[in-house]
């Protein structure tokens, strides 16, 4: 193991047993390395690297803090990781999200407050029933935040919102390009809706599994391997189907 790793290790370690708590602060950097055996470049290094996933805090002039660990806070690495992911593993995505995205559903059945549900509501009440495909798609991006939230999970709820960016465009584009997605989804919301206010855990599951699985099987149609190998892209909507500007985009926009 790198002398890096080891330092890192240690200092996970600390954390773990409670030794350090979060919002504590890091003992002196000499006093730390020489109790862990390590040099002060190597643990130098070993805070940088902690610090980029935030679980330390370098405070110039201050200190070195444990952050408050929170799994938002902990769970930016991977969503700023899932942005760089290419078009052809949104795929990916939507299964880990049709996984997830029904539990959080079930546990929001059980586990919303009343005025969560009442706010849910109100959200889907105020897009109208012929809501444009900008709207329909703001809405379905607070909707989604909203129930992952009301699952009561907070981990759940930030790794589902890190999945939020690698699936956006897919969203708009299905529902520029198949005819009544944007009515659709506004639908299968209500219902996911019906179900959480009715404390129905296995009817939400079932109706966020139906949800998220349609655009998955959307997106399965459309995308497929290029002749040569290439990874997967976006198949050239039909004819029928209305197409963004740049006619020529082989790839998701």
């Amino acid at each position: 193991m790198a002398v890096t790793d080891t330092a890192i290790e240690a200092i996970k370690q600390m954390i773990v047993s409670g030794e350090l708590q979060p919002g504590d602060r890091l003992p002196r950097e000499a006093d730390l390395a020489a109790r862990l055996g390590l040099s002060r470049n190597s643990l130098r290094e070993a805070v940088k690297a902690l610090a980029l996933i935030r679980v330390l805090e370098v405070r110039q002039g201050d200190g070195t803090y444990v952050t408050s660990l929170d799994p938002a806070l902990l769970m930016e690495t991977m969503a700023f990781v899932l942005d760089l992911q290419q078009d052809a593993s949104v795929l990916e995505f939507f299964e880990v999200r049709r996984i997830l995205e029904p539990a959080a559903a079930a546990r929001a059945a059980v586990r919303m407050a009343d005025a969560e549900v009442a706010a849910m509501r109100a959200l889907l009440d105020d897009l109208g029933e012929d809501p444009s495909a900008d709207d329909q798609l703001a809405c379905d991006v607070e909707f989604h935040r909203l129930l992952a939230i009301g699952s009561g999970n907070r981990t759940l709820a930030s790794i589902l919102e890190s999945f939020r960016q690698p699936t956006y465009r897919a969203r708009i584009w299905r529902g520029l390009t198949q005819t009544g997605a944007v009515h659709r989804s506004l639908a299968e919301h209500r219902s996911i809706l019906d179900a959480i206010a009715a404390r129905e855990p296995e009817v939400a599951r079932a109706w966020a599994t139906v949800h998220v699985a349609g655009v998955e099987r959307w997106l399965n149609e459309m995308v497929g391997p290029e002749p040569d190998g290439a990874p997967a892209v976006l198949r050239t909507a039909s004819a029928a189907s209305p197409r963004p500007p740049n006619h020529s985009i082989r790839r998701l926009p």
